[in-house]
């Protein structure tokens, strides 16, 4: 999924921006680090999950009990106060700030997270942005 496609996923669900926010790839794509992704995944809060829970939206609970996982499509989960710092509006989307993408990826801890990291340092680095 490329910009176009993930902020037609996200707009479509028509939910108030302080509901939710995207994280993890769907991000990394808005704010230009990666071209694409290969799912949206976003944060919301209790409220919005209550609301998808009443909704019979399927779910589960976090290995570490922190809150509700739930799965809209086969590419787009939501994840229940899944967020580190704040979120930012891009393109008119609340989007995890570059310091919570950061360390949300740095608490994940995979293969990949590290390479995203790598990509959001340098990203700051080369257009000099030591606050962020």
């Amino acid at each position: 999924m490329n910009k176009e496609d993930i902020l037609r996923k996200v707009q479509a669900l028509h939910w108030p921006e302080e509901d939710y926010w995207l994280v993890a790839g769907g991000a990394m794509v808005l704010y230009g680090l990666r071209p694409e992704t290969h799912d949206v995944d976003l944060g919301c809060t209790t409220a919005r999950a209550d609301a998808l829970e009443a909704a019979g939206v399927p779910f589960r609970y976090m290995d570490d009990g922190s809150g509700r996982w739930f799965t809209l499509t086969e590419d787009m989960e939501v994840f229940e106060n899944w967020l580190e710092d704040r979120a930012v509006l891009l393109d008119g989307v609340p989007v995890v700030s570059l310091r919570g993408l950061r360390e949300m990826k740095r608490a994940l801890g995979r293969e990949k997270d590290w390479r995203d990291i790598a990509c959001i340092d340098a990203f700051l680095r080369d257009n000099r942005i030591d606050r962020y």
